[in-house]
């Protein structure tokens, strides 16, 4: 029903099992607790945004999403976004209709034996490939989180990021965007692509710098865009709109019938398993975990996540491998809810997915990763810990984590012993004011004083700070973390990298 009032949707849900909301309506805690017997909350759509997970997970409440059922619609959109940008479509229907005939300023371009560059092979990324394959495009893709083979699957090449820009006619863009990321496409970037190539986004509008793709259009250096989303929406006042060589839509990628009706048939079908008792793969929060389980493992849960979220920051190159060593007490039981843990963190820092017990396996399918699993009943001096390693085309990441007293701790990088806790806030608030900066530098004295001298001159305070040295590492090179009171931009970065002795600086956000 359309048109509650908060009161009375308030009236309406008290005595209710299931809640199917559309993104329109915020279920927030005060909803949550005005139902007392609520046991599921399904969203009609993708995001959750709308729906307080914290809040239903407290509850046990399960919370569902209808992810897939706009794949096809927003993949069928991009191929109609680049057809009629293109072949000029909208001019050409716009001049007719204006009384004109004018075939000769109108001349397109094929799409057949071009390369298309795919910026994220998620489901609508594979989709839309699937389909440029069809009209004989060689596709390419930039996807750092999935691997090889799942590319292949779909017959797409991987490539990093700058090939793609440099080589490709097309670029589609089918990835999420973090509000504090700076956009993936900014000037330097459309510098590096073809003159002349198109660019299509229906994914997110933040992932364009967008008054460096106006300055794109208007130099030539790009031969037109098609935008279904923007930065700030609606776009009442964005100057692309307007732009001549700019073909813009109002955010139509789930605008079909089709679309509505098979995400409200997905979204009520799963609804039902939850009441029914049966698992659905739609799920978005955890679980209840089984008390026996919990009381062994569920300590280290958060010791899980935060090895894998950290492993995903200080990585780089193309994935290949994950390795996950659980060792001392946590080994002898079943560890699924840490491995659970784990590929959540993985996930956290490049995606909005929500990982949990019954979609963990879909998950890693879907990204096509290999994860590897052992288990040592020592773990000495520790009484559990949990080791991460992320392999890559650049080599390797590793984190080690325990708990001491209740807070989860790193007590390993890549070999090296430090000791990072993670920091104390204030309850119910994020440590997402605190970073983290991983650097090696050589083991002789001053280096420590000038990267703290380096990072006063940059106004950035250090909370803490542990040297740790590898027994393994014939080098005389020790491995620096410091908790910063900030990230650092790239040319910060530079200034700390730049410092003699001192390389492989990475860093993190807590």
């Amino acid at each position: 029903r359309e048109g509650w009032s908060r009161a009375e949707l308030v009236a309406a849900i008290s005595g209710c099992q299931g809640l199917i909301v559309r993104s329109g309506t915020q279920v927030d805690r005060e909803l949550i607790e005005a139902a007392p017997t609520l046991r599921v909350i399904g969203r009609a759509g993708a995001g959750v945004d709308n729906i307080d997970l914290d809040a239903a997970s407290e509850r046990g409440i399960i919370v569902l999403n209808a992810a897939g059922g706009n794949t096809v619609s927003a993949a069928e959109l991009t191929i109609a976004l680049l057809l009629s940008l293109s072949r000029h479509l909208p001019e050409a229907n716009a001049s007719l209709k204006s009384g004109e005939w004018n075939r000769s300023d109108f001349v397109g371009a094929e799409l057949r034996g071009k390369t298309a560059g795919i910026v994220g092979l998620g489901l609508v990324g594979a989709a839309v490939a699937r389909r440029l394959q069809a009209m004989e495009m060689r596709t390419i893709a930039f996807d750092p989180f999935v691997s090889e083979e799942r590319a292949r699957s779909v017959g797409v090449e991987l490539v990093e990021l700058s090939d793609l820009l440099a080589t490709s006619d097309v670029i589609t863009l089918h990835s999420s965007a973090s509000p504090d990321a700076p956009p993936l496409l900014g000037s330097d970037e459309f510098e590096q692509m073809k003159r002349g190539a198109l660019l299509v986004n229906t994914a997110r509008g933040r992932l364009i710098d967008e008054a460096a793709l106006s300055s794109a259009l208007d130099s030539d250096r790009l031969g037109g865009a098609a935008l279904d989303v923007f930065a700030v929406e609606p776009a009442h006042e964005n100057p692309l709109v307007g732009h001549p060589r700019v073909l813009a839509t109002p955010h139509l990628g789930a605008s079909t019938q089709e679309a509505q009706e098979r995400v409200a048939v997905d979204i009520a079908t799963e609804t039902l398993k939850v009441l029914r008792g049966q698992p659905s793969q739609a799920a978005v929060n955890a679980p209840l975990i089984d008390p026996e389980s919990l009381e062994a493992v569920g300590p280290y849960l958060s010791v899980a996540e935060m090895c894998g979220r950290l492993a995903t920051q200080l990585a780089s190159g193309q994935w290949r491998d994950i390795v996950i060593r659980y060792r001392g007490e946590i080994a002898n039981h079943d560890v699924t809810p840490l491995k659970a843990s784990v590929v959540a963190g993985l996930l956290a820092p490049i995606s909005d997915e929500h990982v949990n017990l019954v979609n963990i396996n879909n998950v890693i399918a879907h990204r096509g990763w290999r994860i590897l699993e052992r288990k040592t009943p020592d773990a000495e001096p520790y009484t559990s810990s949990i080791t991460v390693e992320l392999r890559t085309s650049s080599g390797e990441t590793s984190l080690m984590g325990t708990l001491e007293h209740g807070r989860p701790a790193v007590v390993e990088i890549n070999g090296f012993y430090v000791h990072i806790r993670s920091p104390l806030t204030r309850p119910g608030e994020a440590p997402d004011h605190l970073h983290l900066l991983v650097l090696r530098n050589e083991d002789r004295p001053g280096r420590i004083g000038e990267v703290g001298m380096a990072l006063g001159r940059l106004e950035v305070n250090i909370a803490a700070m542990d040297v740790g040295f590898s027994p393994d590492d014939p080098s005389e090179m020790s491995l620096m973390a410091l908790t910063i009171s900030r990230a650092l931009s790239v040319e910060e970065v530079g200034v700390i990298n730049g410092i003699d002795g001192v390389e492989d600086v990475s860093q993190a956000q807590m």
